[in-house]
């Protein structure tokens, strides 16, 4: 017979940290704009015709909302996962604020990152089963080695989305809806509660990183959401889900990696994928040396406004977002029958 008590304090612990994660986003992001503002922590933004200034980052509101949220859900349950997923994503903001305020070199973020994975690891928030499409592998051993290697991936595979306003908060929040179906059915409650912040921090940034934006994620951001979706991924037991998720991300950073070979920071390139048009359209780099990237692909047949290159980048989120549910039905379906 099912538990009402029970069901009753997932609904409202789900109410409360969604709505604390999503107010404190809403909230904090128009005063640190200003206070950035004020200090000058302002970055041009060369997609645009009067190229206006816009302050970055803004990724102590974005860890603020995530940080909050888990602290009460913490204090709700008393479970040590959860402790894990915050600091993994408190330690990924961190790294990022280092890199905003100073440019590190390319191997900086995907070494440092490994920190952010240790907490899984030493809290216990994983388990010793790889769940695949057709069933799932039991690799105790192996399972932590993947863990040091996979958020730092994650993290990067979303940094590396960060391409134009409100691409890379658009992108998460399409992303998250399938990682949420999937941690609802093969992780367990609290891990699906632990996660909710991801998409509602998401949600209410891209309200100021939508087109025009009024503040950049910058590194910090992005990585405190890349962080925390590798985190409760792993959690969650929806490690190939959230791949899945990720792909048009996934490749975007394949492309890159293997045009320019080696690991680099996009500040450091000098050859830029794309240009700016006389009509401030985006258009392929015809150059040689120019890095390959998902930007650069969606480019080819022609120059395309902002608004449609990340419309673009939303219906391919789409698409693997699909996939991510036809996935989702098959594993079912095999775990039900095996």
């Amino acid at each position: 017979m099912l538990n009402l008590n029970f069901l009753n304090d997932i609904i409202l612990h789900g109410a409360i940290v969604s709505l604390v994660s999503f107010v404190s986003v809403l909230i904090l992001t128009p005063r640190l704009i200003k206070f950035l503002t004020m200090k000058g922590e302002v970055v041009q933004d060369y997609h645009k015709a009067e190229r206006p200034r816009i302050p970055r980052p803004a990724g102590p509101a974005m860890a603020a909302g995530i940080g909050i949220a888990e602290i009460i859900l913490y204090i709700f349950t008393g479970d040590l996962r959860i402790v894990a997923i915050m600091l993994a994503s408190m330690i990924a903001f961190m790294i990022g604020y280092i890199d905003d305020k100073k440019v590190m070199p390319g191997w900086f973020k995907p070494s440092a990152l490994v920190l952010a994975a240790i907490p899984l690891v030493v809290l216990g928030a994983h388990s010793n089963y790889l769940n695949l499409i057709f069933g799932s592998a039991y690799i105790p051993l192996l399972y932590i080695p993947l863990i040091l290697i996979a958020l730092p991936i994650v993290g990067n595979t979303i940094n590396s989305i960060d391409v134009l306003n409100g691409a890379v908060s658009g992108f998460v929040i399409i992303a998250s809806i399938p990682l949420l179906a999937s941690i609802a059915i093969f992780g367990d409650n609290i891990i699906f509660l632990a996660a909710l912040p991801l998409f509602f921090v998401s949600l209410a940034f891209y309200k100021f990183h939508k087109n025009p934006s009024r503040i950049f994620p910058g590194d910090s951001g992005t990585l405190v959401l890349g962080a925390m979706y590798g985190s409760v991924a792993i959690a969650g037991n929806s490690e190939i889900i959230g791949v899945i998720a990720l792909l048009p991300a996934v490749m975007n950073s394949f492309l890159f990696l293997s045009s320019v070979k080696r690991i680099v920071e996009h500040r450091e390139v000098k050859s830029r994928p794309t240009i700016l048009t006389e009509d401030f359209k985006l258009a392929a780099s015809s150059e040689q040396s120019a890095p390959v990237t998902l930007l650069r692909l969606i480019l080819t047949r022609g120059p395309l406004s902002e608004n449609c290159i990340v419309r673009q980048i939303f219906i391919l989120a789409a698409y693997s977002s699909i996939l991510s549910f036809v996935s989702i039905l098959i594993q079912y379906y095999f775990l039900e029958m095996y």
